[in-house]
């Protein structure tokens, strides 16, 4: 705690709710240190000015509540989007591409505020408190990072309660007892984790699902939508050309209301242990679906290729959070240049969880049906060039099959 104790100013990341409303008065009380709030709209849909009133109530003088929705999507889940980046085969990565964004504002508030730190309410036991801390040291080598979770003697809901008590901090009355699972959400996903989820056999109650119907419960009728994409980014959906931002969310209500993006997975932490958690990311399934089918069409087979390769590492690296790393970079701007020509419009149906492609075009189209059809393709593919083809590709597997 040393060099904590030099800390003079800091720039917490601050929800408004118990955990962090309770470090801030920590970091009063207990460090001395001027504390600054910052307060981002990630689309997590929870009202704002409840933080703000907290925050003033609590003597706090420079409060920031920024809605950076646009930003969000445009610069940080789009470019993930480009890369059909998904981790351990299913994770949507929505918790893990919020962090950079936030860790980037942290340090810039840090720096119009001349605060010498920045603090978290990340615990020592997951990975966010390395997303925020990795981000952080990337765009500030020199900063100061206090994380209370590692350092306070707060153990329990009981200690925070009692702490919240002796320093008039209100408690909503539902913290009083154990909160069922603890909920982290943006506009990208929702994840819930902990409590009636740890136990991996035991189904998830429905009351867990923060952001879709039940597949069982949406329209016995399909919704048909189509997204237009240029440059691999989504700019169009039905026809309205939207921003991000607005073109995210109403994906999102679309997966929402035909029970999309439901998943329950087990997966590996980066600080070594399995965790088991409830996701939903309702507009980010579709359009992966989307992506994948514009990708289909326009890009070249060895660009599709390589680019799933290289994928599950750029995945790991965003979930283990290198965003502000050069590898990641170096991977983004690869990715980035085989969307060049990846336009064009995409036609899915949406029913009771399902996500089904049923039709893609595009001005740029590599598809050719003169080429692939069963028909006369009028001299465009000479049917005899395949048995050389073949003989050439079969040679080792002969050489092979001679000396056995």
């Amino acid at each position: 705690m040393s060099a904590k104790n030099d800390v003079k100013k800091v720039v917490l990341a601050y929800s408004g709710g118990l955990d962090t409303s309770i470090i801030l008065k920590w970091l009063q009380s207990e460090l001395n240190a001027e504390v600054v709030t910052f307060t981002a709209d990630l689309g997590q849909g929870d009202e704002l000015e409840p933080a703000r009133k907290k925050a003033e109530m609590l003597g706090i003088r420079e409060i920031y509540i920024e809605d950076l929705r646009e930003e969000f999507i445009a610069d940080f889940v789009f470019p993930m989007f480009r890369a059909n980046a998904v981790y351990e085969g299913v994770y949507l990565l929505g918790t893990s591409i919020a962090r950079p964004l936030i860790s980037k504002r942290l340090i810039e508030i840090a720096h119009e505020t001349g605060a010498d730190a920045i603090a978290h309410g990340a615990t020592g036991k997951g990975n966010d408190q390395v997303r925020f801390e990795l981000s952080a040291y990337a765009l500030n080598p020199d900063i100061k990072i206090i994380a209370p979770w590692r350092d306070w003697s707060l153990k329990s809901r009981t200690d925070l309660i009692d702490f919240a008590e002796k320093h008039q901090i209100p408690i909503p009355k539902d913290k009083r007892g154990e909160s069922p699972f603890s909920v982290d959400a943006n506009m990208l996903h929702s994840s819930s984790e902990g409590k009636v989820l740890e136990d991996p056999w035991d189904e998830a109650p429905e009351y867990v699902y923060q952001r879709t119907v039940a597949p069982e419960d949406a329209p016995d009728e399909a919704t048909t939508i189509e997204i237009e994409f240029e440059k691999g980014d989504a700019v169009a959906l039905n026809g309205e050309r939207l921003s991000p931002a607005t073109l995210f969310a109403r994906l999102n209500d679309y997966g929402r209301d035909n029970g999309i993006g439901r998943i329950d997975l087990v997966e590996n932490r980066f600080v070594g242990m399995k965790s088991r958690g409830v996701y939903e990311t309702p507009g980010g399934t579709i359009l992966l679906a989307a992506h994948r089918a514009i990708e289909s069409i326009t890009l070249d087979r060895g660009a599709a290729h390589l680019k799933d390769e290289l994928m599950p590492r750029y995945a790991e690296l965003i979930y283990n959070g290198f965003w502000f790393s050069p590898e990641r970079e170096m991977l983004q701007a690869a990715i980035d240049q085989s969307q060049q020509e990846v336009e064009g419009k995409v036609r899915l149906k949406l029913y009771k969880g399902n996500v089904i492609v049923t039709g893609r075009e595009s001005g740029k189209s590599l598809y050719s049906a003169q080429i692939v059809t069963f028909e006369d393709d009028q001299g465009a593919y000479d049917q005899k060039d395949a048995a050389g083809f073949i003989k050439l590709n079969a040679l080792r597997l002969r050489t092979l099959a001679a000396r056995k």
